[in-house]
């Protein structure tokens, strides 16, 4: 137990000594009167979008809450829409502070106030991340396809071989053919890995999320969940005038390499920020600049959603719980 919690810890460490690294390296490559742009353009963020965005974050998390609680119901779990919300968001501010102990926080926050066995909620967390892999590959292609142009001529002047719209398409195809192969041939040829095993769980996942009774209202959630992320980024670019022009697609674009530094770092430290600011240079913005601005402002809000909400949550989950409690037993005694 020691060795795995020791284990735990130096991964933590590593990965945010990577997020913090990220940043350092950022800055340094930044002269100082970039440094002012940036701060420039982050100064002129309209903070009345503020209240549009928090409303959205809001509802990400609260649809999240609402689909768990309908992948709970086969296993005859059915606990209250407040007691979800609030273990989602205590597991997301707890994954901030220790990575991938969230799911664990959350299942055990929820067993403990609704009084079921957390271990058999365990098995739901590895379904729904098991699905929202399925959900980003599905938007990585979406996006790829709105921004061909874009994209293509990327491709193009970096390595002079594409030729339009169609070669790009090609490619995608061919790659999405071999990226399935090569999952297929690993999970066939060794099952019994570790990364068998993962892939395994994960086609496990989906397929108990397909045999659900409500199918039709779990993909209205997931669609509401992944809409309300996009519409973040969305709000994002309308509160920042460097970014404003930029169109709906390009958010999916943003989306997209905004959760891939989620998962890279420790609450996407570092990561974001850097990430968001290379996919916009595609669009024509300064990364080192108005890019970083609009990445630091995004990440920054994100989080602070987080916070709020999850520190809300630890505080008010006990108060709500008595309260429920003791009109239990005023309605016992009368």
């Amino acid at each position: 137990m020691k060795k795995k919690t020791l284990l735990t810890a130096l991964q933590y460490v590593i990965f945010l000594g990577l997020g913090v690294g990220i940043i350092w390296w950022m800055f340094s490559k930044m002269t100082p009167e970039q440094i002012d742009v940036m701060l420039g353009s982050i100064k002129q963020t309209r903070l009345l979008y503020l209240v549009p965005i928090f409303i959205a974050g809001f509802l990400s998390h609260y649809f999240r809450a609402l689909r768990w609680k309908l992948m709970l119901e086969p296993m005859d779990i059915r606990p209250s829409t407040t007691n979800t919300f609030f273990a989602v968001m205590i597991g997301y501010i707890t994954n901030l502070v220790l990575p991938r102990a969230g799911e664990v926080a959350k299942c055990t926050v929820l067993a403990r106030y609704e009084k079921v066995p957390a271990d058999k909620m365990i098995g739901t967390i590895v379904a729904e991340r098991a699905f929202d892999v399925v959900c980003l590959g599905i938007i990585t292609l979406l996006a790829f396809v709105l921004e061909a142009d874009v994209i293509g001529q990327m491709l193009n002047d970096t390595f002079g071989g594409m030729a339009g719209n169609t070669s790009l398409l090609i490619l995608l195809l061919v790659a999405a053919v071999g990226g399935i192969g090569s999952v297929a041939f690993v999970y066939i040829r060794y099952k019994e890995s570790k990364i068998g095993k993962f892939i395994g769980g994960l086609l496990q996942g989906v397929m108990s999320i397909l045999q659900l009774r409500k199918r039709g209202m779990f993909l209205l959630y997931t669609a509401l969940i992944w809409g309300m992320y996009w519409f973040l980024v969305v709000l994002g670019f309308w509160a920042m005038p460097a970014v404003e022009h930029l169109g709906l697609s390009v958010a999916l674009v943003v989306l997209i390499v905004g959760s891939v530094g989620i998962i890279a770092t420790p609450g996407g430290i570092g990561a974001y920020p850097a990430l968001v600011a290379q996919a916009l240079a595609v669009y024509g913005i300064d990364a080192k600049t108005h890019g970083q601005a609009f990445g630091w402002v995004s990440w920054t809000v994100q989080m602070g959603i987080v916070v709020i909400l999850g520190v809300l949550s630890i505080i008010l989950l006990p108060i709500v719980n008595k309260k429920i409690q003791d009109g239990k037993d005023t309605v016992d005694r009368a």
